[in-house]
C-alpha cells in the first residue's frame, strides 16, 4: 500500500487509514440500480469491483437497492461501496442513504443531506449563492411554465435541463427561441422539476468546461474537457474516444482558485467521503458552479480518477481511500 502522496499541486493527501483488507469484511459493490444512468453505473461497478479485489478485499456486485436490502437481511455484507448512479432507483438521491442510516450499515459517500442537495440542482444552487459562491443565473420552470419568458429573463443561448438527473440526460443547449420546446419536451421527459440556466461559454481568449475531484475534503487537480463536437454531452462523456481531457487544467493560481471554489461547494452541500464538482469558466477567467455529483463515474471515460490520477492516486488506490472512509462510521 502507498502512503501520503505529493500530487506536485501544492497539496498532499494524507497517509492510508488502512492497511489491511480484512478490516473491510464483506463489501457489496451496489451498482445498476432502476435510474436513467443504469449501463452507466454498471459499468462504474464492474471496475470498483475488479480494483478493490485486486487488493485483497473481498467484495461481490449487488444489482440495485432491493437486492442490496435481501442481501443485508440475510447479513451478508458488512459494508456498502455506493455506486450506482442517479435519481429514482439511483443511490444518489439521499433515499439509500436513509435506509442505510437506519439498518446501521456503513456505505461510501456523501449522507441523506448531502446526497439529496446535490442531487437536486435547483437546491444546490440556492444553497451556493446563499454563501456567495458564483453559479449561473437560472429560472426554476414548473412543467407546463413559460419557457420562452425565462429564456427572455435570462438572455439566450440557455440550457434546459431536469433538475435531478446526471450524465447529461435530458440536456439540451438552445441558442435561439425556435429550440425552446423542443429542449422542454426533451427534459420534461423525466421526472422532477426543470431548469433553465444561462449558459456560459469560453471564448477565443480561452474558459470552457471543468472538472474536479474532491476526496475527504480535498480538492485534487482541474481537467479541462475538450469535446470534439460542440459540447460535453452523453455521446462525448461514454461513447466517444476524441473527447481530449487536459490535466490538470489550469496554470497554478487557477489550479489554487478552483480547487478551494470546489472545497467551499463540498462543504457548503454537506458533502462527504468524494465527489466531483462541475463548473465552466468563462473568456475572463471566472469560475461558475454548475453541480456536485457524489457518486461520481468510475468509467473508463470518467473524470474523477483522471483528477486522482493527476496526484499520483491509481484508480485501485482511488476505490481503497473511498472505502477506507467507511470505517470511520461504522456504528
Amino acid at each position: 500500500m502507498s502512503g501520503t502522496r505529493d500530487s506536485g499541486l501544492g497539496t498532499r493527501l494524507p497517509p492510508l487509514r488502512v492497511t489491511d483488507p480484512a478490516v473491510f469484511g464483506h463489501v457489496a459493490v451496489l451498482m445498476g440500480g432502476t435510474s436513467a444512468e443504469r449501463e452507466v453505473s454498471l459499468d462504474s461497478g464492474r471496475n470498483v469491483l475488479n480494483a478493490l479485489r485486486a487488493r485483497g478485499v473481498r467484495a461481490d456486485a449487488v444489482d440495485g437497492i432491493p437486492n442490496l436490502v435481501r442481501e443485508l437481511q440475510a447479513r451478508h455484507f458488512d459494508r456498502v461501496f455506493n455506486i450506482l448512479h442517479g435519481n429514482k432507483g439511483g443511490g444518489e438521491d439521499g433515499t439509500l442513504q436513509g435506509l442505510l442510516e437506519a439498518l446501521g450499515v456503513p456505505y461510501t459517500g456523501s449522507g441523506v443531506l448531502g446526497s439529496a442537495l446535490s442531487m437536486d440542482k435547483i437546491r444546490s444552487k440556492q444553497v451556493w449563492l446563499s454563501l456567495g459562491l458564483p453559479t449561473p443565473r437560472y429560472v426554476r420552470l414548473a412543467r407546463g411554465g413559460d419557457v420562452h419568458a425565462a429564456a427572455r429573463e435570462l438572455g439566450l443561448p440557455v440550457i434546459v435541463k431536469p433538475a435531478s438527473e446526471g450524465s447529461s440526460v435530458g440536456v439540451s443547449r438552445v441558442y435561439d427561441e425556435a429550440g425552446l420546446d423542443e429542449a422542454v419536451a426533451l427534459a420534461a421527459a423525466y421526472p422532477g422539476e426543470l431548469l433553465v440556466e444561462q449558459l456560459i461559454e469560453g471564448d477565443e481568449r480561452g474558459g470552457g468546461e471543468y472538472t474536479i475531484g474532491v476526496l475527504d475534503g480535498i480538492a485534487l487537480a482541474t481537467i479541462h474537457i475538450v469535446p470534439k463536437g460542440t459540447w460535453y454531452d452523453y455521446n462525448a462523456k461514454y461513447l466517444a474516444d476524441d473527447t481530449q481531457y487536459i490535466c490538470p487544467g489550469l496554470d497554478e493560481a487557477g489550479e489554487l482558485e478552483a480547487q478551494q471554489m470546489a472545497e467551499r461547494a463540498y462543504a457548503a452541500l454537506d458533502l462527504r467521503g468524494w465527489a466531483r464538482v462541475d463548473f465552466m469558466r468563462d473568456g475572463d477567467g471566472r469560475n461558475w458552479l454548475l453541480e456536485a455529483n457524489t457518486a461520481p463515474g468510475m468509467t473508463s471515460h470518467s473524470l474523477m480518477p483522471k483528477s486522482a490520477a493527476a496526484f499520483g492516486v491509481s484508480f485501485e488506490e482511488l476505490c481503497w481511500r473511498i472505502l477506507e472512509q467507511t470505517v470511520e462510521r461504522a456504528p
